[in-house]
Parts: C-alpha cells; structure tokens; sequence
C-alpha cells in the first residue's frame, strides 16, 4: 500500500463518517443541541469540513474550497469566510443551521480536493515541515494525520448526537 492509497482510506472513511451522521436527517434533527448547549451535527460536520478545507489547501498551497466553490456563500453564515469553527461560543454554534444536502455537498466538495492531493503524495512527502510554529516544527504526515484525528473525533460526535436524536 502506498501513502497516497493509506491516506485515501483514512479520509474516505472520514466521508463515510459524516454521511452516516447526515444522511435522512431533517434541519431539526441536524440542528438539535443536547440538553439544549451542546454542539448540534450541522455544526459539527461544518466545522471538520471547515479544518479539512483549511489545513489541507493551506499544506497544498490552494485557494481553500469554501471560497474558490462559493460554498460560503451557499452556507450564508454570518461569520468572516476565514472561520473554521475553533473557540466558537453558543451563539455561533446555533447559526450553523445547514441542511444535509448543503452539508454533504460542502464536505464531498472539500473530500474530492483532498483526495486530488494525497493522490499526488509520496513517502518523502511526508517529512516535509508545514509548520515551524510548534516545537517540534509539524511535518506534512503529522497534520494530516492530525486532521483526519480530529474529523473522526467530530463525526464520532455528531453520530452519537444522531443516536439521541432518533431515540427522542
């Protein structure tokens, strides 16, 4: 297996994830907040769609598809196009009220564009520093692992948020 196929699968079984989390559900159902604060699917699956998008066109060196796609125009949030989600309060939470179709699109959009780079990656590619922010600096291998980590994390979430949902 090379890296190109190893990375593949991890991020097919991403979409798989979040279509799992989506998929039949109506705007209530995404849009539902446990006990009435906690992080509801539709914003879940915007924001792991959001770091995808970002992290990887930034590693790729290409316009993010939130933008180049007119996703955020789409999504109409009432957000700067540059947010992802991270240290979002309540408020920002409960503006996310996208369909499935609007979310689904959005995340086969940016899964499409992820697949089209790792395709293209191999072994040495890896080790190439993306980020000298850290100590250590991150490597190419190490954020995309890191985004694909906190992708399953949000699905896991969002299909655990789709199971209190049905049970309702």
């Amino acid at each position: 297996m090379t890296v190109a196929e190893l990375l593949r699968d991890l991020f097919d079984r991403v979409a798989s994830d979040v279509h799992g989390a989506v998929e039949d559900l109506d705007l209530d159902a995404l849009t539902h907040r446990v006990g009435g604060t906690a992080n509801s699917i539709s914003w879940l699956v915007w924001h792991l769609t959001r770091v995808q998008d970002d992290h990887v066109a930034e590693v790729a060196g290409t316009e993010q598809v939130w933008t180049a796609d007119g996703w955020a125009e789409r999504f109409a949030l009432p957000f700067d196009d540059g947010a992802i989600g991270y240290g979002q309060g309540s408020d920002e939470v409960a503006a996310v009220r996208a369909d499935a179709d609007l979310l689904l699109g959005y995340h086969d959009a940016v899964h499409a564009r992820t697949l089209q780079y790792v395709d293209g990656l191999v072994d040495a590619d890896l080790d190439r520093v993306v980020d000298r922010r850290w100590d250590p600096p991150v490597t190419l291998g190490v954020r995309l692992v890191s985004v694909a980590d906190d992708d399953i994390q949000h699905a896991g979430q969002a299909a655990f948020v789709r199971g209190v949902v049905e049970r309702r």
